[in-house]
């Protein structure tokens, strides 16, 4: 067995343990443990491609996504904890510089939380209609703006917000605990991951050291985006594959015990086409998310395209397997909090996070168009 195995085969045993059937609960109250998160992250489980001598599990990729697929399969507002915090290392190892990174991944590796501000009342995608500002002056930085639908924030002892800095860009490394930030709790549940506290941002002249900007700042706002959403993507895409993973479980136990007209549900045929997509939607996204995986593992040319394809036919695999186990487990799998129905759920807001359906379509366009097919 190697190393990346074994690894990934412990970090299941403590999820399993940590999660077990708690998921439920947590959908409902809209409150994920706090213990389980710093935990979590103490054990390099929130952020697992972070290097072993930065206090990570030093996965690759493609395990760290087998991992995230897991906490996936189990519970939908932990993975999104999950891509949150483990998209907070990747900007600060991406962007950061070597006392930053030092510094900063120690302490997320450490049980402290991150959380990533991306959307804005008026800018999701738009990137023009951004209004947060990242200055100057002297030895300090400024930073005002608004953040909305914040995934983990409620929990977060940092936050990593992104805004416009003169002509470019910069990543601020905000402590929730700074003068001036107010987080501010969502009135009513969102209709997915309830438990992920996503929570709105204002920043009124939060004033830092200069040294809270990654790399200095400066950056180009769109390779800046797009840099931290490839990890959010393939993160999500992985997750995904964990949501169809469940789907396939509990439709084929309830399939298996289920009787009607004198037999199991699943040897019905219309019933068992049910079966059969779902089988065919797991090999869909496993493989879709190994070479999104193997891309990012080898820096390949395309893997901000792989990442997006990965996202885009995953979220939707996982939206309409949910909806398929929905259909098998009937009345069973319509109460709230059930996996199936947590999963219906959850899958129609990856549909929409990190690049909407139509933002994917749009960037594989272009995509297409640039190749010489």
């Amino acid at each position: 067995m190697s190393e990346q195995t074994q690894q990934l085969d412990d970090g299941r045993a403590l999820i399993g343990e940590l999660i077990a059937d708690h998921a439920e609960d947590w959908d409902l109250s809209g409150e994920l443990p706090i213990d389980l998160l710093r935990k979590l992250g103490a054990w390099g489980l929130l952020c697992a491609e972070v290097p072993s001598a930065a206090g990570g599990l030093g996965l690759d990729s493609g395990t760290s996504g087998e991992l995230t697929a897991y906490v996936g399969s189990l519970c939908g507002s932990t993975r999104s904890i999950m891509t949150s915090h483990g998209m907070a290392a990747w900007m600060v190892s991406r962007f950061g510089d070597r006392t930053q990174r030092r510094d900063y991944l120690a302490q997320l590796t450490s049980g402290q939380l991150a959380a990533v501000g991306f959307s804005e009342p008026e800018a999701g995608s738009d990137l023009a209609a951004m209004r947060t500002r990242i200055r100057f002056e002297g030895d300090t930085v400024v930073v005002s703006g608004e953040k909305k639908w914040v995934t983990g924030a409620r929990y977060a002892d940092h936050l990593m917000i992104l805004g416009r800095q003169d002509d470019g860009g910069a990543v601020v490394v905000v402590p929730t605990s700074a003068p001036g930030v107010a987080l501010i709790p969502i009135p009513t549940p969102a209709l997915g991951c309830r438990a992920a506290g996503h929570w709105h941002v204002r920043l009124d002249d939060v004033r830092l050291p200069a040294g809270h900007v990654l790399g200095g700042g400066g950056q180009d706002l769109s390779m800046l985006f797009t840099t931290a959403l490839s990890y959010g993507r393939i993160s999500i895409a992985w997750g995904c594959a964990g949501i169809v993973r469940a789907c396939l479980r509990a439709a084929t136990e309830h399939a298996k015990n289920r009787e009607q007209f004198g037999k199991p549900i699943g040897e019905h045929q219309l019933v068992g086409r049910h079966l059969a997509e779902l089988v065919v939607a797991e090999q869909i996204t496993t493989r879709v998310c190994e070479h999104a995986s193997a891309a990012w593992q080898a820096f390949a040319p395309d893997m901000a395209v792989s990442t997006v394809l990965a996202k885009h036919v995953s979220a939707g695999q996982a939206a309409h397997s949910a909806a398929t186990a929905v259909q098998v487990l009937g009345s069973a799998g319509a109460m709230d909090g059930h996996v199936v129905a947590r999963a219906y759920r959850d899958a129609k807001l990856m549909e929409i996070i990190e690049g909407s359906n139509e933002i994917c379509q749009l960037i594989l366009a272009d995509h297409a168009l640039s190749q010489a097919f």
